[in-house]
C-alpha cells in the first residue's frame, strides 16, 4: 500500500504550476482552477475519490465561505478563492479544514516576510500549496482518509 494517494498528485501539480505563475505574475490562469474541477469530477466518476457527494459539495461551501470575506476585503486575489473552491471539490470539508489551517500559518509567514521587505503584495499560492501538503502529512500520519 502506497503512503499517498497518487490522485492527490494532480492537485498538487496543478497547484506547484499555479504557485510559479503567481510568483511570476501575481496571475493564476483560470484554466487551471478549471483543471482542478474537472479532476475532481472524473476522479468521483471513477471511484477514485471515495468521499460522498455530499462531502464534496460541502468543500465547494467551504471554501467559498472562508475565501469570500477575504476577497471582497482585498485580502485573497480571485485566483485564490477558485483554486481554493476547486480544491475543495477534491478534497472535500475535512482536508479542506486542514489545508486552510495549513495556509493560514504559511500565508501568516509569507506575510511578514513581505512586511520585512516592505511589499504591500505577495504571492498567496505558495500558502495554499504549504495547506495542501500539510493535509497530505496529516493523512499520512493520522491515516484517517481524510481525503
Amino acid at each position: 500500500m502506497a503512503l499517498i494517494d497518487w490522485t492527490i498528485l494532480i492537485p498538487v501539480g496543478v497547484l506547484l504550476i499555479a504557485t510559479i505563475c503567481d510568483l511570476r505574475t501575481r496571475e493564476i490562469p483560470d484554466t487551471l482552477s478549471l483543471v482542478l474541477i474537472g479532476w475532481g469530477l472524473l476522479a468521483k466518476l471513477l471511484g477514485w475519490i471515495t468521499l460522498p457527494w455530499l462531502a464534496l459539495g460541502l468543500g465547494v461551501v467551504l471554501g467559498l465561505a472562508t475565501t469570500l470575506p477575504f476577497f471582497w476585503a482585498g485580502g485573497l486575489g480571485g485566483g485564490d478563492v477558485k483554486l481554493i473552491v476547486a480544491l475543495g471539490l477534491v478534497i472535500g470539508p475535512v482536508g479542506l479544514t486542514i489545508t486552510l489551517f495549513g495556509m493560514a500559518l504559511a500565508g501568516g509567514g509569507l506575510a511578514l516576510l513581505a512586511f520585512a521587505r516592505g511589499q504591500k503584495d505577495y504571492a498567496y499560492v505558495p500558502a495554499i500549496l504549504a495547506g495542501l501538503l500539510l493535509c497530505i502529512l496529516c493523512e499520512v500520519y493520522i491515516g484517517k482518509n481524510l481525503v
